[in-house]
């Protein structure tokens, strides 16, 4: 049996995909193989497909039940999998670097930060006075 790749020229026939088990058919004019990636060819004789093809299709059958268990199997993974990440995202968010904690109020400053002990000085009774009659003056110029 003569071995071709994918995307060669070929005479017509029979031709047999190893990577994914497919039989492909050639007008008796010839044509190209399908070029998918490193894919290869084997030109079956036509009595032969009597055995391939119907090997390929029980070998289907038997494995069939074991690919829906392999494809549940995953589900169920990804669905757990999925929920640990999603609470891990979840946790990350609420972990901050260096001293923040969060939920605390800060209004003491941090350490090595100056700290004011005096308020600021309130006006004077004289100086209110004051303020009060410029006011009262601008009031009156509108």
């Amino acid at each position: 049996m003569a071995k071709y790749t994918g995307g060669a020229k070929v005479g017509s026939g029979y031709y047999w995909n190893t990577r994914n088990w497919e039989v492909e058919t050639i007008p008796s004019e010839g044509g190209r193989l399908k070029a998918a990636d490193g894919a290869r060819y084997v030109k079956v004789p036509f009595p032969a497909l009597f055995v391939i093809v119907p090997l390929l299709g029980a070998l289907f059958l038997m494995f069939l039940p074991f690919i829906g268990f392999a494809l549940f199997a995953f589900a169920i993974a990804k669905k757990v999998t999925g929920g640990v990440k999603q609470g891990a995202t979840e946790l990350a968010a609420t972990v901050q670097p260096g001293n923040f904690a969060a939920g605390s109020a800060y209004f003491t400053g941090k350490p090595g930060e100056e700290k004011l002990d005096e308020a600021p000085a309130a006006p004077k009774g004289g100086e209110l006075e004051e303020l009060e009659k410029e006011i009262a003056a601008r009031k009156e110029q509108k």
